[in-house]
């Protein structure tokens, strides 16, 4: 994990396939992932190592959404030699079975682009629900100590999918849509990727709201607060429009360069077109800046 650290700094948030797969420890090699598996346990070890998700194209919700419990927390499936026939006893999901009893954090590596993951680590295995065909995960020390199964209070639910939307959702989604954006802002073109957020067209909590590419923008940290504080908007066509009270305002070189002079500025697109923004979302959103101003 210290290692996937060092690769992810360096990597700008992912690492590759081929990284992965020559990781080497105490002069072993140890392949993090498994290509044709989902739960990777290397032959010399009890327990598994780490569990996979596959790639899923841009406008497609990735298969670890809508798996909450009642509870808050996440589930993975089963795995078995067909797909649609989870097996309880298979090899793989033993291995995971082990993690679970032995306490071992794993690493759960998310395919953000082909060849691409997102590694999201230390996860714990904190519940195994075998009449569902699912394990139960946690992501941090706090989630462990949720008792599975507990539906609770409202509050501890929002606060347990929190955590687990800041650990899991929120870096695969930005890696994901800045991917799709060449990793440059869409407004002014910035190019520093550390300066680069994932701004949603329509907000978390929102029916649609799902964190999938067509529903994000790459923008640059000023420009996503702005549009998150209707200071600016996105018309359905792509042009910016500032608010007129924040266009007309005297200030300083930051608010003419940084958002009067964006008026009239037409948002670069993603070459793919399922990448693009979804012009629905971004009536429904703009509809929301002009009743703002």
């Amino acid at each position: 994990m210290r290692w996937l650290g060092e690769r992810v700094t360096a990597g700008g948030g992912v690492v590759s396939y081929d990284e992965l797969a020559q990781f080497s420890f105490e002069g072993r090699r140890i392949p993090l992932m498994d290509p044709q598996r989902g739960i990777r346990k290397p032959a010399h070890m009890t327990a598994a190592l780490s569990i996979r998700t596959r790639f899923t194209a841009p406008g497609q919700v990735p298969p670890y959404e809508d798996t909450e419990g009642p509870d808050g927390l996440l589930r993975y499936k089963y795995r078995g030699l067909d797909p649609d026939r989870p097996e309880p006893d298979h090899p793989e999901n033993v291995a995971l079975r082990r993690a679970f009893e032995h306490g071992l954090p794993l690493i759960w590596l998310v395919a953000a682009a082909p060849g691409a993951y997102v590694p999201v680590y230390p996860i714990w295995i904190v519940g195994d629900e075998p009449r569902l065909l699912q394990f139960v995960v946690a992501f941090d020390a706090a989630q462990r100590l949720v008792p599975v199964g507990d539906v609770g209070d409202e509050a501890q639910r929002r606060y347990i999918e929190r955590l687990t939307h800041q650990r899991l959702h929120q870096p695969v989604f930005r890696i994901r849509v800045l991917t799709a954006y060449s990793n440059q802002c869409a407004m002014c073109r910035l190019r520093y990727a550390s300066l680069l957020d994932a701004a949603h067209i329509l907000p978390d909590g929102h029916p649609r709201g799902v964190p999938i590419v067509p529903n994000g923008l790459s923008l640059c940290k000023i420009h996503h607060a702005a549009y998150d504080e209707n200071l600016l908007g996105v018309r359905p066509d792509l042009v910016v429009e500032v608010r007129p009270d924040v266009r007309d305002q005297p200030d300083g070189p930051m608010l003419r360069h940084g958002l009067q002079e964006m008026a009239g500025i037409r948002l670069l697109k993603p070459r793919a077109r399922a990448a693009q923004a979804d012009p629905d979302r971004l009536e429904e959103r703009y509809e929301a800046f002009r009743r703002a101003g």
